[in-house]
């Protein structure tokens, strides 16, 4: 199989969630432009018929998902709709996600909640659902969970508010990414995580204004990610190319954990 074919797409179907910006979005539009059929799911309806508006406009075939995941009982229904608009699930990204700034002596018990729900607890029902329905049958996946740079050191340095739940929950990411691919490599089903370091997002927008150039400077190469730099180990951990890599952590962060 040459190169070309191992990171051709098509004909393949991809559920993103978290899909209607930022990164979700530009991953979604990353399988998009190799030819793949996509899914995006969000909470707000507006900004989900906005991204796959945008990616029709690219040539991109585009489904529109609306569901909160933070309600474990809304997933079941939203896979449903995921394979009646596709057929089957060949690739999932798990990118839905939330965060909160606080202290840990200040931290609410429901904010707690509210970020391991949706960081860990909507991840392992999707899977779940996808396992169950579509990749598991049919003997084939490939499953992409986002964690962060943040699950793999301690963070809360100074200059920026602590975010103890948020590092807590991709942490968590990362294991059950090692220990869902152990599980499921008996189903020729890749998981592998991406750990982005600071992108520019609504999410991270706090941040950004506290730290300022400080971000930027902390990594070796001198800049935060763009809109351009998840798209490639994207389509290598969802197409062929990635066949024999399952269970890793690929962090995307500009050199910051090399220091």
């Amino acid at each position: 199989m040459s190169v070309r074919q191992l990171f051709d797409l098509s004909g393949k179907a991809a559920l993103v969630t978290g899909g209607s910006r930022g990164l979700g979005l530009q991953m979604a539009e990353a399988l998009g432009e190799m030819g793949a059929r996509v899914a995006l799911v969000a909470r707000k309806a507006d900004e989900l018929e906005q991204a796959a508006t945008q990616l029709r406009a690219e040539g991109i075939d585009a489904h529109a998902l609306v569901c909160d995941m933070s309600n474990p009982a809304a997933i079941a229904p939203m896979v449903d709709e995921a394979l009646a608009a596709l057929g089957v699930i060949d690739i999932l990204i798990n990118n839905a996600g939330t965060t909160w700034g606080a202290a840990t002596l200040e931290h609410p018990l429901d904010a707690w909640h509210k970020v391991i729900n949706l960081n860990l607890t909507a991840m392992f029902v999707t899977c779940q659902e996808v396992g169950r329905r579509s990749m598991v049958p049919r003997r084939q996946g490939k499953i992409i969970n986002i964690a962060s740079i943040l699950g793999l050191v301690g963070g809360g340095e100074n200059g920026r508010p602590p975010t103890l739940a948020y590092n807590t929950s991709k942490a968590g990411v990362i294991n059950f990414t090692r220990s869902l691919a152990v599980e499921w490599a008996q189903y020729g089903i890749n998981v592998n995580a991406i750990a982005p370091g600071f992108f520019p997002t609504r999410m991270t927008k706090g941040i950004m204004e506290m730290m300022g150039d400080a971000v930027a400077e902390r990594a070796p190469l001198k800049r935060l990610g763009g809109p351009e730099d998840l798209k490639g180990v994207t389509v290598l951990f969802a197409s062929d190319a990635s066949q024999f890599i399952t269970g890793q952590v690929l962090a995307v962060d500009g050199g910051v954990t090399a220091t």
